[in-house]
Parts: C-alpha cells; structure tokens; sequence
C-alpha cells in the first residue's frame, strides 16, 4: 500500500446527486474529461427515484480512467461498516486505487427507519456510532487477525481482515457540529462540509476546532484534508454580468475570488461543485485553472514547478 500523502495539493470536483432521471455515467465522464480530481456521489438512499450511491460509484470507476470516486457521504445506518469496508476495498482494488470514503451518521432519521435501518435518535448516539464505524473499516483494511469488536451500536467479528485497497483510502467524515468536529480531529483523515450549513463565518471556527481536536490526539492537522461542497450557482451569460446575488451564487469572476479565499484565508484544499451539472463544464474549465492561477501567485508557486 503506498502511504497517505496528507493534505497535498489542491483537488476540486463536483458533487452528484444521483437521480436516476438523469444520465449520470456521462456526467461522471465529462467530469473525467474535463481533468476534475474528484467525483462526490450523495447517498441518500431513503429518497424517492434516487439510484444506489454505492453501485454509481462502482460504475462510474467504470466507465472512467483517472478520477477519484467517492460516496460524499455514505449514510452509516443503512450502510453497515463491515460490509461498507469490504465494498469500498474492493472498489478501490478493481479501478487501481481511485476510491475515497466520505462516511456520515445520516441526515433523516425518519428516511432511515422508513428504509429499514436503525437511525441515532441523539446526536451523541450517532457520533458514537460513526467513531465505531471507522474503528471496524479500518481493521477490516488492516493485515491483522482474530479480529473482534464489540461497541455500543456495532460489533464485528472475523479471522482474517480484508481484502485489503491498494491504496490507503481516506476516511472523511461529513460532520458540521462542535463535537462532530472534535471526532474528525481525533480519527478522520478529512472534513467535508457542505456550504449550507458552514458558510465562511462558521467555517474558520470549525477549522480550528479540528486543528485543536487533532493536536490533543497527537496528531498533525495538516494531513486532515479539508473538503468544502459548493452548494451555489454560477450565473452565466449576459446576466454574468449583474451583481452577486450572495456567496457562491454570481458570475465567473465571483467564483474565482470566493474559492481563492476559502482555499487562502480558511485552508480549504477540496473543492466539491454542488450545483447544475450542466453547469459544471464552465466550473472545470473556467473557474478552475484561474483558481488555480490565482493561488499559485498568492503563494509565490510555478504550476510548472
């Protein structure tokens, strides 16, 4: 296994929800085409017309070369972590080592029990759960035998762990609350937070509640990579060239400032494209090389170097 390379450079990619009215393999490829580093599949599994975030993920590494996939975010109660674990592995084992995993306790508990799962009816109950969760994915990818793990809401039991990726996947947490946070600190390999529900205001907050939940745990904050979802529009054509309707909703231009700032001022190093997929061409191809021109010369860096 090659070894985790840390926060790293920047990455962007998009966000996609998977209705199944929609041609999804082709938004994966175009995203693919258009040199995006990352492929956000929802899991929302409870929602009506919705297809499978797991089975999309396992197309779209597919009927793709060199873009990473991952579920953003795999919903916990309806995902057991065992079986999530040997999934995801797999995955990653068939496409050469393109899968990451974004892992969250769920949203509606109610969509859950409807679906037949088992929701965390208190926040703490859920945070315990997911910590859980990580714990058993990561024995299960571990060389280790005679495995056993009981906890309050999972217990896992096996002889021999595996299979085994071929790279070390990154567990990212999809949390947003203060305590969620300090979980992230101590066990993930990353943050991903939807801009909805933290907007700048909240987000340097929440960066530096990591950082201290990481530097309690004898960790590096640094290596905790930082995925922001872009829940906004892009406004095109000759309204392009109107005022900012507000944060991430407005022309070109607007973008390119804004995702500068998140990546400058609040150390946002992923950037996942949340809004119309048809818009996404124009977020590849002119929002994201200015970006990317924009802090290489904030930061004194060739692209060429």
């Amino acid at each position: 296994m090659t070894p985790a390379s840390g926060r790293g450079p920047l990455r962007f990619g998009v966000s996609l929800a998977p209705d199944a009215s929609v041609p999804l393999l082709r938004t994966a490829q175009e995203a693919d085409r258009f040199g995006l580093d990352l492929l956000g599949v929802r899991d929302r599994p409870y929602r009506r017309d919705t297809a499978d975030a797991l089975t999309l993920v396992a197309a779209a590494l597919a009927a793709t070369s060199r873009i990473r996939v991952l579920p953003a975010v795999a919903c916990l109660p309806l995902r057991p972590p065992a079986v999530l674990a040997k999934a995801v592995a797999t995955m990653d084992r068939l496409s050469g080592g393109r899968v990451e995993l974004g892992l969250g306790a769920g949203t509606s508990w109610d969509g859950v029990e409807a679906y037949g799962g088992t929701s965390f009816r208190s926040a703490a109950a859920a945070r315990r759960a997911l910590e859980e969760a990580v714990q058993i994915i990561r024995l299960h990818w571990s060389d280790q035998s005679g495995l056993r793990f009981q906890g309050e809401h999972y217990g896992f039991t096996a002889l021999q762990a595996g299979p085994a990726p071929v790279h070390q996947i990154g567990v990212w947490l999809g949390v947003t609350g203060p305590r969620g946070l300090d979980l992230a600190g101590r066990v993930a390999d990353g943050w991903i937070a939807p801009s909805s529900l933290v907007p700048p205001k909240r987000l340097a907050d929440g960066q530096q509640r990591l950082d201290d939940a990481a530097a309690r745990a004898g960790r590096d904050p640094d290596e905790i990579r930082r995925v922001y979802v872009l829940e906004g529009s892009i406004v095109e054509g000759a309204a392009a060239s109107g005022e900012s309707r507000g944060f991430l909703h407005g022309p070109p231009r607007q973008w390119i400032y804004e995702l500068t700032e998140l990546a400058i001022g609040h150390r946002v190093d992923s950037f996942l494209f949340g809004g119309r997929p048809e818009q996404m061409a124009e977020f590849a191809l002119e929002v994201v090389p200015a970006v990317r021109e924009e802090i290489a010369r904030e930061r004194g860096v060739s692209l060429r170097a």
